[in-house]
Parts: C-alpha cells; structure tokens; sequence
C-alpha cells in the first residue's frame, strides 16, 4: 500500500497531497459503483474529492461504509474527504443547509474541506452544469461567513476556495476571520499557474491540483496535456508515463493533486511518483512550455451576469 505524502493546512488539520477525484463519475446505485473507490482505497488513497454538482456523493459514502465494513480502513478518520458548495448554493442562507445535505448524502458526521466550488452565484434550486439560471454576483462577505460558521460548528475542519483568481482571492482575504485553508484549480505542465502558486504560498493557502492530466474525455478538457511531445520525450527516456511526469512535476510545485480513473493499474501508477525524481534539466524544459488555460471559463460569462468576459472571470489571469 502506498504511503502517501501529507502537508500540514493552515487551519491546523494535514491533508494527503495526492487524493482520488469523482467529476464525471457517473455510476448507477448498484453494488459495482462502489468499486472503484474501495480499489483506491485498498491501494493507499485516502484524500477523496467530490462536489454536490458531481452527484457522486452518494456513491463515496456507500463506498467509505463498505470500506468500514470490510476492515480496509479503521475508522473514518483514516479519510480526508472533500466536497463543495455548489453556485445555487452559494447565497448565505443555503450555505448550511447545503452542507447537511452533503453529508447526509455521504453518510458523514463532517467533512475534512468545504470548497465554494466556483467564485459566482445563481439562481436557487438546481444543480446544473452548464448553468442555467441566472449568474449572479457573489457577496463574498456573507457567504464566507457562512462557510466559517460551518467551521465553527465542526461540520467539516476546514474551508476553502475554488477556481479563484488571486484578485478574488484578495477580496476575500480582506474580509475573512478564517482564511481559505485551499485553492482547488486546474494545474498542470501545459497551465502551470506560477503567480498563483506564489501568491497562494505567500498568503499560506495550499493549491491543489484539479485536471493534472488536462482532464481529457470531458465536456472541457483536451489531449494536449497527454499528447505534449515534450513530455513524451522525458517519459521515453525516464522509463515512466507520460501520467506519472505530469503528476511528478506538479507534486514537486509542493501543491495538492487530484487524479480519476476507474482502473486499480492506473490508479496505482498514479501513486509512483515518490520515489523519484525529474531532473533540473527536464523541470526547465517543462517550464518553457506554452501556456493555455482548459476551463476557459465561458460558461460563466453573460450579458447581464456579473462577468461579461473570460478576462473579467479570471481577472486576466488567461
């Protein structure tokens, strides 16, 4: 079993720096869907990301129970377990209610990381992606609040962001008792997200990595991550696959990774990458890489939203 590296967040709580994520798993209820997760499990993962908006946090709590069951961990404090508050959510008086429903979906008494999954509002009552109903402007301030009220409360040990830019970052930080412990976004060699590493690091929030592989099968990722000539080349020649010089790359950034596949040989690929090392050679040549966003964000521009670009969603960080 893999012994996976853990860092410590600034809310006083560690977290595995490589945990296993659940967009897009969509299984049925039956007894198969809880395989994958007990695979992950079995091998060493202990970090496992969800969202409301996912719907795949039901089939992590059957998952962890049977876990339990079968003896493959001990307790579920062996678990950090993320999810997220989705946009139709994100209006102070849902904040909590939301998170009761996340757990009473996940079968759990509190989470180890509550993220605001996107930094925008919508209209209440669905979970959509893309979003349907109106975009609307998130009060930062009393949603934070809310989110710091679930801390208090024990609900989930710590809070955090997604898919923030470092401008919005600044705002929320200017009006936070309990700073972000997070930052979940999308990383990898070809969007390195260098100023927002650092400005994370200086302001004491982990980045973890959403997509380290460019999230290829979705409705927004690509092949480009998998298909980069260059890192095909350090793989050839390093012995690995092109997956595991990705992940080592971003884990030697000193941030948090996320991987997904449905396959216990991937999955225990995906946990090589401590035993070794790329080169100061190869980091360079990964550095010089160009870069391109994924997420473009386009599905949270609008006419009358509150972003009318992708510039102003990310605060020109394209």
């Amino acid at each position: 079993m893999a012994n996976v590296p853990q860092v410590l967040l600034s809310s006083g709580y560690h977290v595995p720096l490589v945990g296993m994520g659940t967009a897009g798993y969509h299984l049925d209820a039956s007894e198969s869907s809880k395989l994958p997760i007990l695979g992950a499990i079995e091998i060493g993962y202990r970090h496992f990301d969800t969202a409301a908006v996912y719907q795949s946090e039901q089939h992590l709590g059957k998952a962890i129970a049977e876990a339990l069951r079968l003896g493959l961990i001990k307790s579920r404090d062996e678990l950090f377990i993320t999810s997220k508050l989705w946009c139709s959510d994100a209006h102070p008086h849902l904040v909590l209610p939301a998170l009761r429903t996340t757990l009473r979906n996940l079968q759990l008494e509190y989470l180890d990381l509550y993220l605001i999954h996107h930094p925008v509002s919508s209209t209440p009552g669905r979970y959509d992606f893309p979003i349907k109903e109106e975009l609307l402007p998130m009060d930062f301030k009393s949603v934070w609040a809310a989110m710091e009220e679930c801390q208090r409360l024990g609900l989930t040990k710590s809070i955090g962001v997604s898919n923030f830019s470092c401008k919005k970052l600044e705002s929320l930080l200017a009006v936070a008792k309990i700073p972000p412990a997070v930052n979940q976004v999308e990383m990898n060699p070809l969007w390195q997200q260098k100023k927002l590493r650092d400005f994370c690091k200086d302001k004491g929030i982990l980045v973890v990595a959403f997509s380290p592989l460019g999230a290829q099968g979705t409705a927004w990722g690509s092949n480009r991550v998998m298909d980069c000539e260059l890192l095909h080349e350090i793989a050839e020649a390093r012995g690995k696959s092109v997956a595991q010089v990705c992940l080592r790359w971003v884990y030697e950034q000193g941030v948090g990774l996320l991987v997904k596949s449905c396959s216990e040989r991937r999955l225990e690929e995906n946990l090589d990458i401590f035993n070794w090392a790329l080169s100061e050679e190869e980091s360079e040549k990964i550095g010089q890489i160009p870069q391109r966003r994924g997420l473009s964000g386009e599905v949270f521009v609008s006419e009358n939203g509150p972003f009318n670009s992708v510039e102003d969603f990310w605060d020109g960080e394209v």
